[in-house]
């Protein structure tokens, strides 16, 4: 009397990982994940390795947990990974402010975005 399981979220060739609570505005997190989209995934991680981006390392972080999830989860050969999607959320804004002149408030807004990273695996053209 169990529930049935769960039908997978990506493709029988793919495997994803998400980052959630990313520190940065999306904007900036966008201008890394088109970085590597599309590359295969050992080029896309010597571009983040040597990328001067502060949020490269988080971003690299989660392709490297996408790789593992393709190797461990669905027996994917990473050889043959490429970053198929790579695409960034909105996440919270922590509001925050500073007084200013004349009794007035200065606003400072604090993003938060998300990053989702899917990899597939391509049969190689001899």
């Amino acid at each position: 009397m169990s529930k049935d399981k769960n039908p997978r979220r990506v493709a029988d060739n793919e495997a994803m990982a998400k980052l959630r609570m990313l520190r940065t505005s999306p904007q900036k997190l966008n201008l890394v994940a088109a970085m590597i989209r599309g590359k295969k995934v050992d080029k896309a991680l010597t571009d983040l390795t040597f990328s001067k981006k502060r949020i490269s390392d988080d971003v690299k972080k989660c392709l490297q947990s996408a790789i593992a999830n393709a190797e461990n989860n669905h027996n994917l050969d990473v050889d043959e990974l490429i970053v198929a999607e790579a695409y960034v959320g909105k996440n919270l804004t922590l509001k925050r402010g500073r007084p200013r002149a004349r009794g007035r408030f200065g606003k400072i807004v604090k993003p938060f975005s998300e990053l989702t990273i899917k990899v597939r695996q391509i049969e190689e053209q001899a």
